[in-house]
């Protein structure tokens, strides 16, 4: 069935606009798929930076905006991520330039994270310049990640064209399984907690 998959093609084709909607939504994952795919020549490493910070920067702009005028109503019905919601406020209370660039960065903050800072009211201004700034550094690095694993994985393996669809279901397959593990480990603390 795969073997009749052209997947250049789709990766030049629909490389960039992958790119575009996986970072608008996460983004970690296909990012990481990018860099490898300019390391192949199929994509080109500073457009794939260009997409990702573009979609990073504009998702979080619309979840700040979310948060500033409907977080008073948001916020109440999110109580699964109220541990969340507490730790992000008591970042931006004591260190809101660090928490605006950094809550992309850490685990389980990225949706709610940005929501949170508009909801505490930080300047529009403020937050739309740490958050270019925070989404081109978070591109690069995992850009350049996936760049530099494509480049490992050519060491090992040699010419990488037979195994591009094999390293897209392994690395996808890996971040599935990261995440159900995180899942149930934040799951359990909050259990524990609870006792």
């Amino acid at each position: 069935m795969f073997e009749h998959i052209d997947f250049n093609y789709l990766l030049a084709t629909y490389g960039y606009l992958a790119i575009f909607i996986g970072c608008l939504l996460e983004g970690e994952t296909i990012l990481i798929l990018g860099g490898m795919a300019a390391h192949q020549h199929v994509l080109k490493l500073l457009p794939v930076i260009g997409y990702a910070s573009l979609a990073g920067m504009l998702g979080d702009q619309l979840l700040f905006w979310a948060g500033r005028y409907f977080g008073a109503r948001i916020m109440p019905r999110l109580h699964k991520q109220q541990a969340t919601i507490d730790r992000v406020t008591q970042l931006v209370n004591q260190h809101p330039t660090v928490s605006i660039f950094s809550v992309r960065f850490l685990y389980g903050m990225r949706l709610v994270g940005p929501m949170v800072i508009g909801a505490c009211k930080v300047s529009p201004l403020k937050f739309t310049c740490i958050n270019l700034l925070g989404a081109v550094t978070w591109a690069t690095l995992f850009a350049s990640g996936g760049y530099w694993a494509g480049e490992f994985l050519e060491g090992v393996l040699g010419d990488l064209k037979p195994y591009r669809l094999p390293i897209v279901l392994c690395v996808i397959a890996l971040t599935l399984v990261l995440a159900v593990v995180r899942h149930y480990r934040t799951k359990s603390r909050a259990g524990v907690k609870s006792l």
